[in-house]
């Protein structure tokens, strides 16, 4: 580890953890590229599920008396079970070989069956954030179970849950504290059933040898957190999501092609 990465890292973390006062859009998505940049592509999500899981029950303790006990059952309950398969699903990609190698500036870059899906995953819901259809997709409260499996399975599988979840969230009539609440709590459950896999399939490649950073990235999210719970009422950051929305487009793509 160098100083670069005790910077970055908390920096992201900082800010992720910001965003996601706004939107379901934040921590995880944003801070999951910069691990990846230092760590195999697993142990970056493992790594990202803890900060984000700590950070989650942190705002818990901020906002939790607002959650919806009915919405986080309806949602909740079928999130848990398809995480554990999101979860399941990551460990086996992570078996493949390479499907092909390349060489370029005298480096040699591998395209591997992970890289590929997480970036292909991180290209999809970065398009939430630019496209206004998608953006701005809003899907009946009846279909909230149907929700509760995707941003398990998603969030099982690569950590991004908060787009889809606030898609289906959004039309529940839940006030704007509820609303985060509610999100949040799901989000724990969700965190709680994936890292009971990834710490089974991992711990032995690395997961448990980054406490340091992992400690000082969930402070940083901590730190986050409070101020968003300052702001909330306040603040609207649409020019900054749009910016942020690019930049991990270009990481996903630097993924898939194996530059990171």
């Amino acid at each position: 580890m160098n100083a670069m990465e005790y910077m970055l890292i908390p920096l992201a973390a900082f800010l992720a953890s910001l965003l996601t006062f706004f939107s379901g859009f934040g921590l995880g998505t944003i801070l999951l590229p910069i691990f990846a940049i230092w760590f195999t592509v697993d142990i970056a999500i493992a790594l990202t599920a803890v900060v984000h899981l700590l950070n989650n029950i942190f705002k818990t303790l901020l906002v939790g008396k607002h959650v919806n006990t009915a919405i986080l059952l309806r949602f909740g309950t079928p999130a848990i079970l398809s995480a554990f398969a999101g979860a399941a699903l990551l460990a086996w990609v992570t078996e493949f070989a390479p499907l092909m190698e390349y060489g370029l500036l005298g480096k040699t870059f591998f395209v591997t069956p992970i890289k590929l899906l997480i970036a292909t995953l991180m290209i999809f819901f970065v398009l939430f954030e630019i496209i206004s259809s998608l953006k701005n997709l809003r899907v009946d409260p009846k279909y909230l179970p149907l929700g509760g499996v995707l941003s398990g399975f998603f969030g099982g599988l690569s950590g991004h849950q908060g787009a889809l979840r606030s898609a289906f969230l959004i039309r529940t009539g839940l006030s704007k504290e509820s609303f985060v609440a509610t999100g949040t709590v799901i989000a724990c459950l969700i965190d709680f059933s994936r890292l009971s896999l990834y710490t089974k399939h991992f711990v032995h490649n690395g997961f448990s040898n980054s406490f340091e950073l992992t400690v000082l990235a969930t402070l940083a999210a901590f730190a986050g957190a409070l101020l968003g719970s300052k702001l909330l009422a306040k603040v609207t950051l649409d020019a900054v999501q749009n910016i942020v929305s690019c930049g991990l487009f270009l990481l996903a793509i630097a993924l898939g092609l194996g530059f990171i």
